[in-house]
């Protein structure tokens, strides 16, 4: 048994540290894989049977700035590792995405100035187009990588027990499988060396084989992730969310159940949190690369990229109408049900539709958006998830989901709109 020394921080109220008995071998240092939750259970408490196993000597005493104490007990670290896909036989991600390669499918995404282009097994295409006078077409076009027969072959043999690489992709610990395309167009900024790209395959059950993202990595060097639903079928490029570990604090002879603190921080977030959609005024700023996606509830929705020489690029994807979103609600679905287990009917999600963005290039007509709101339940109330999807050239998706909205679903009408009178 050794002696160690936990450092724990809630919202800054916990300042003293005790020693720490623990026989698990030690927590690894810095590390944000291995989520934890503290509880604050009352004396009648006991400690959970199932789930990460705890030991009555692995504890800390904790003592906040008004000296309040608590016993907090320690769980043995689970990180999710824990699975039974060992056993796994089935076929290898190469043999998984095979159909994908052979059938000369393509996937596309386009941005301001660039379109990108994997043809999937084949190549990685980087180019724009331009009509010139008399509409002659003009391509300036980069190669970013090709597919080699032998790399085909050599991805496929002997994968059946390789290491599953992980990557965090828009907050989430991801496994993906990696193709790499080599012998791209010449690259003038490392000697002409071939540009090369690697491109990650992920599990999606839902996606189409859309790209999630383009990324320079660094000169001439590309990455690009693809959500395909074929990787599913392996367990182990499955999504497998962490399990959080529980740390629960009971309070000593004197101090109350929670600290005073962090129950005072909590209600004042949760002031914090009504205005957004009470007055209409909610904004979201998410994303990551190059693009990021602004989203006022009510008002607008734009897709921009800050620049420190040229400023703030933004594109208007859509814009608010009601009038519009209410001919639009006519014809699709603007609210979806879900049956809760005590048979309660529920609103599950809201579309809106944000029309009358700028014209696209492509098509030449306005962009238009579908914002879908849906409650995201939370320890965090003030968390948002954001994201953005292109099914259609210039015809997007935005996904909203967050704490905020779950106690304003039901008040929706039979055209999505929510009443903000709460």
């Amino acid at each position: 048994m050794t002696a160690g020394l936990l450092v724990v921080v809630v919202g800054g109220l916990l300042e003293v540290c005790a020693g720490v008995s623990a026989n698990r071998g030690g927590y690894p240092s810095f590390t944000d894989e291995i989520p934890f939750k503290i509880t604050w259970p009352d004396a009648d408490f006991t400690l959970p049977t199932s789930g990460p196993l705890y030991n009555e000597d692995d504890f800390v005493i904790m003592m906040t700035t008004e000296k309040e104490k608590y016993k907090c007990m320690l769980p043995s670290l689970t990180t999710g590792d824990e699975d039974g896909d060992k056993e796994y036989r089935g076929p290898t991600p190469a043999d998984l995405l095979g159909p994908l390669f052979k059938r000369s499918s393509c996937s596309y995404r386009i941005e301001l100035y660039w379109t990108y282009e994997l043809c999937h097994g084949k190549h990685v295409r980087q180019y724009h187009e331009e009509k010139e006078t008399g509409q002659k077409i003009s391509v300036q076009e980069y190669f970013l990588g090709n597919m080699a027969q032998k790399s085909e072959q050599t991805e496929t043999g002997g994968s059946q027990f390789r290491l599953v690489h992980t990557k965090n992709i828009e907050g989430q610990l991801t496994p993906y499988y990696s193709v790499e395309m080599g012998n791209g167009t010449p690259c003038v900024l490392k000697q002409n060396q071939p540009r090369s790209t690697s491109v990650l395959y992920v599990c999606h059950p839902e996606a189409k084989h859309e790209i999630l993202s383009v990324a320079e990595v660094t000169t001439c060097e590309y990455e690009v992730v693809v959500l395909t639903p074929l990787l599913c079928a392996h367990p182990k490029y499955r999504f497998k969310s962490s399990p959080v570990n529980a740390i629960f604090c009971q309070a000593l002879a004197g101090s109350p159940l929670r600290p005073q603190r962090l129950a005072q921080l909590d209600k004042e977030q949760e002031e914090q949190l009504k205005p957004p959609f009470s007055s209409s005024t909610f904004e979201s700023r998410e994303g990551v690369g190059w693009w990021k996606y602004e989203f006022c509830y009510g008002r607008h929705v734009y897709q921009y990229h800050e620049d420190k020489e040229q400023g703030k690029n933004i594109v208007v994807v859509g814009s608010w109408n009601a009038e519009e979103h209410m001919e639009w609600a006519k014809k699709n679905v603007a609210r979806s049900y879900q049956f809760k287990d005590d048979g309660v009917q529920k609103v599950k999600l809201v579309s809106h539709f944000y029309g009358h963005g700028d014209i696209c290039d492509l098509t030449g007509k306005p962009r238009q958006v579908i914002v879908k709101l849906k409650c995201k339940e939370s320890e965090s109330p003030h968390a948002v998830t954001v994201y953005m999807l292109e099914p259609q050239t210039c015809q997007y998706i935005l996904g909203v989901e967050s704490p905020v909205i779950c106690s304003i679903l039901d008040t929706a009408d039979e055209h999505g709109l929510l009443s903000l009178s709460r």
